[in-house]
């Protein structure tokens, strides 16, 4: 008798099986239980009839929400089923069965009970999906980069200086010196493509943001890139080649739990089948005034004028060209109009904003270092990174994706910490 998985027992209509996992629910019409296994791969109903087996129909009749076991039965093909099949329960043995009941119900639940059970709720309704899906891009991002022959590596998480120049920083004691959590790998990863060419990684980042809103988290996975020899526009070819190689690559290996969340297969590949939006920063300004948004050349954009921008153009929009006041110091200014720097966000449709921000960095020595002292940063704790435009410096350029933000538009789901197993927000760091 064959051990498979839930999601491998459509292969095995007719045969004899075992099957490990834990009960998600059980209801009985009083002469047949329908019990509901998921085994992590998927769920699939057993089924037992009060005549078949009277001792097992009572002891299963018993079986508590999360009891952990190993099923036996046959596999029977069944159209109405979401797998295809279920599964005629012939024996089961328990491993545990809960003394108390699942705290989590089948039924609508509050958001912050619901994280504070964080550990049990992912076992449940939509969590799973979400989490395969979350997998499956990861293993996209990785593996469109390995095809093209960048090299993976690692920044530092412990930084003796701020990347963006901000006070969004965690700092900490390090042997009696000012050390912080990193907001980003991007300054090593620069250093790295001297070495490498072309590089990546994926890593965790911080920021101290007090945000409370549906697309920040203080600590989140950054996927990040950098490449010598690439200017601006090869930077923004590469990103749009990257999301549209996820998106394709999740609804290839994970339709089926794209449905089961509800969300629209068709739709996402529209919205990335097509060349993405380009739009100048001025003309972003134009358009979103034209659309109703109090808005002036110079001023950030926020969630609603995000949210306009890709309703507008029914896909991804690149805004670049940014004022320099907008932008960090490393961001490379552009020739034509050194008020502006050669920069991009990527506007995710569907209101979920912002997911990639990158640009071509500075590349001589003589910029950055008039750029650090515009920015009032001090040169010392950046030697080493102006160190990489004294020896052998070349036009350069990278980005940093916020993988959960790309998952979360994927998913469909309306919050990001949805598609983090254990997000920490400014009120919860339990569990």
């Amino acid at each position: 008798m064959p051990t498979i998985t839930v999601s491998e027992a459509h292969r095995h209509i007719g045969q004899r099986v075992t099957l490990k996992g834990w009960l998600y629910n059980r209801r009985s019409s009083g002469k047949i239980l329908f019990l509901q296994i998921r085994d992590g791969s998927g769920v699939i109903q057993a089924v037992l009839g009060a005549s078949d087996n009277p001792d097992l129909f009572a002891k299963a009749d018993q079986f508590s929400r999360e009891t952990s076991l190993v099923v036996h039965g046959v596999v029977k093909e069944d159209a109405r089923a979401s797998i295809g099949c279920e599964l005629l329960l012939e024996d089961a043995d328990v491993i545990h069965q809960p003394s108390v009941d699942f705290p989590i119900e089948l039924k609508e639940q509050t958001p912050g009970f619901l994280m504070d059970h964080r550990h049990l709720w992912m076992r449940t309704g939509r969590q799973v999906p979400v989490l395969r899906v979350r997998d499956a891009a990861f293993y996209a991002f990785r593996q469109f980069f390995h095809e093209r022959g960048f090299v993976a590596t690692e920044a530092p998480i412990l930084t003796g200086t701020s990347v963006e120049g901000t006070t969004t920083l965690f700092e900490l004691d390090y042997f009696g010196d000012s050390a912080y959590l990193s907001q980003s790998g991007q300054l090593y990863l620069e250093a790295t493509a001297m070495a490498l060419g072309r590089v990546y990684w994926i890593g965790p980042a911080f920021r101290a943001e007090k945000s409370k809103t549906r697309k920040h988290v203080t600590e989140f996975w950054i996927a990040e890139a950098e490449m010598a020899f690439y200017d601006h526009a090869m930077n923004l070819d590469l990103q749009e080649d990257l999301v549209r190689y996820i998106v394709t690559h999740v609804i290839e290996e994970r339709g089926p739990e794209l449905k089961e969340l509800g969300q629209d297969v068709e739709q996402l590949q529209r919205e990335v089948a097509e060349p993405f939006a380009r739009l100048d920063y001025g003309d972003a300004v134009t358009l979103l005034q034209e659309l109703g948004h109090d808005v002036s050349f110079g001023d950030d954009f926020g969630a609603p004028q995000e949210a306009s921008l890709g309703d507008h153009f029914g896909k991804p929009v690149f805004i670049e060209r940014f004022p320099v006041e907008m932008k960090p110091f490393y961001m490379k200014r552009d020739p034509a109009d050194p008020t502006r720097v050669m920069a991009a966000d990527l506007i995710a449709p569907e209101g979920y904003g912002e997911i990639i921000g990158g640009s071509q960095r500075v590349d001589t020595e003589e910029e950055l270092v008039s750029q650090l002292t515009e920015a009032g940063l001090p040169t010392e704790p950046y030697q080493w990174y102006i160190d990489l435009r004294r020896f052998g410096s070349v036009p350069h350029s990278g980005f940093g994706m916020g993988l959960a933000r790309v998952i979360a538009w994927i998913t469909g789901v309306s919050h990001i910490r949805e598609v983090i197993p254990f997000p920490r927000q400014i009120n919860r760091l339990y569990p």
